[in-house]
Parts: C-alpha cells; sequence; structure tokens
C-alpha cells in the first residue's frame, strides 16, 4: 500500500471496464484494497463475480473501513445499446463516479496489411476506440456537472511506435493516445483529470487471445525476458488515481527493464 496515497481513494467510486481478468482484474482488487468502491464491468460475468469475491476479501483482508460497495455489470463496450443502458444497470448508491478506467481493450491477429480481415478490423476498433469514447462521453458529462472526476485510458507502447504485424492494434491505440490528448486539453478549464496508461510487454491473456487461442505461440512472445504482470500496470492505474486532486498524471509509459521499444528488447536475462 506504500505505493500510493489510499487516503484519497477512499469512498470514491470506479468504473473499471475489461474487469473480468488480466489488468483489469487487478486494477478493481487493488481499488478495494485502498477503500474505493468499485463497479466491475466486463463480458463475462461469471468471472466477474469471482473477480468481486477477490474485491471483497482484499478489502476486508485491507482493514480500511471506508468503501467496500462492489457490483459488477455485463458489458461489451463495442454494443453502444449496452453502454446507452449503462447507468441503469448500476446500483443507485453506486451510480456517482469519480474514476473511469478504461481498461476493455484486445488485439487479434499478426496479419499483415492486405491479408488482415475486415471483421477483426471492426472488431478491434469497436473496442479499443468506439467503445472507449462512448464510454467517456458518458461520463464526461456527469464529470462536468459536478465538478469532478478522473478518465483513465489504457494505452500501449503501440500506441506511440507501429510495429510490422501489428498495423491495426497500434492505429486504435495511437487512436487512444490522440483522443486522450484532445480530451486533456479540452477539460483544461475543469478540475476533470485525464491520464493514459501505456504499458509495454505485460504477460496476461492478451498474447493469448492475439494468436487465437495459441498458448505456445503467445509464450513465445515473452521468451528470455521478466515481462510486466497485471499487478505491476494496477498500481501505476492506482498511484495515478491517487495523487492530489491538483496533480494530473498525463501519461505513465512503463516497460520491462529488458524492453526499451516494441521491438527493441534483450532476451537473454531470463
Amino acid at each position: 500500500m506504500s505505493v500510493f496515497n489510499s487516503s484519497r481513494l477512499q469512498d470514491k467510486t470506479v468504473l473499471v471496464t475489461g474487469a473480468s481478468v488480466g489488468i483489469g482484474a487487478a486494477t478493481a482488487i487493488l481499488f478495494a484494497k485502498a477503500g474505493s468502491n468499485v463497479i466491475l464491468a466486463a463480458r463475462r460475468k461469471e468471472q466477474l463475480e469471482a473477480v468481486k469475491e477477490q474485491c471483497i476479501a482484499a478489502h476486508k483482508q485491507s482493514g480500511v473501513q471506508a468503501g467496500g460497495k462492489f457490483a459488477t455489470v455485463k458489458l461489451d463496450v463495442s454494443d453502444k445499446k449496452q453502454i446507452d443502458s449503462l447507468l441503469d444497470n448500476i446500483p443507485e448508491d453506486l451510480k456517482k463516479i469519480d474514476i473511469l478506467v478504461n481498461n476493455a481493450g484486445f488485439v487479434l491477429g499478426v496479419e499483415r496489411v492486405g491479408e488482415i480481415s475486415d471483421d477483426d478490423v471492426e472488431a478491434m476498433f469497436s473496442v479499443n476506440v468506439f467503445g472507449l469514447i462512448k464510454l467517456t462521453q458518458l461520463l464526461v458529462k456527469d464529470f462536468k456537472a459536478r465538478k469532478t472526476g478522473h478518465i483513465i485510458n489504457l494505452g500501449s507502447v503501440a500506441g506511440r511506435e507501429p510495429y510490422a504485424g501489428g498495423s491495426i492494434y497500434c492505429a486504435t491505440k495511437h487512436a487512444v493516445k490522440a483522443f486522450s490528448g484532445a480530451l486533456l486539453r479540452e477539460v483544461v478549464d475543469t478540475p476533470i483529470r485525464v491520464t493514459e496508461i501505456q504499458p509495454g510487454m505485460v504477460e496476461t491473456e492478451f498474447s493469448v487471445t492475439r494468436f487465437r487461442g495459441d498458448k505456445t505461440a503467445a509464450d513465445k512472445v515473452y521468451e528470455g525476458l521478466q515481462p510486466l504482470v497485471a499487478e505491476d500496470i494496477a498500481e501505476e492505474i492506482v498511484w495515478a488515481a491517487s495523487r492530489p486532486p491538483h496533480v494530473n498524471i498525463a501519461e505513465v509509459f512503463v516497460l520491462p527493464v529488458n524492453q526499451a521499444s516494441p521491438t527493441i528488447n534483450y532476451r537473454g536475462a531470463k
């Protein structure tokens, strides 16, 4: 708990998308430890309920008296109607959201331009870009009215530097970076904070999804080095959220010590 000032997060209500696994799940649990109320949103309801139980346990173990309210919402951020009705599905005492963590996102395949299916292009943009923007637009209106709020978007090293075999994913994360930067400028006359977290290699289900369930291929991505894990990124997210109200961490670019870019790394360390 020494990595952030948890007292600033007590009784804050946090909405985390993609909270059923990986970075989203780890982030929800860490906010729970800090005494926040957490709304866990994702497509997989059963897994969400399991993470919710971990949040409850983490909150009890922390001994923090504040917060401790948790709710799960089945949400596919690529479905506009589901986002439109999101607030109707959140318990009344959690509707005043303080922090939005736009974590939902994924990558499919390593095909090169000319070989990428339209369905894969649409799927990645629908979740990584369109869903993030629509959910942000839904909540930023309330943030402005209440003169509070923090939007934390999950970007990527892929949003800083493109690489072969990742054209569509890189394009989506460049869009997230541009959107986050524009939003930061648009709310400069408000107390609303905007943060983009840009991880490098993080070993989660991410690569398994990219390789369409081929875990052997996914494991090779991290061979020979120690990648980041979900909890590493969760710490950065919660740390950024725990800064004093007048402090905005606009960007956090975090890599494993043996990675310097999407294609430059050292694989003799493990």
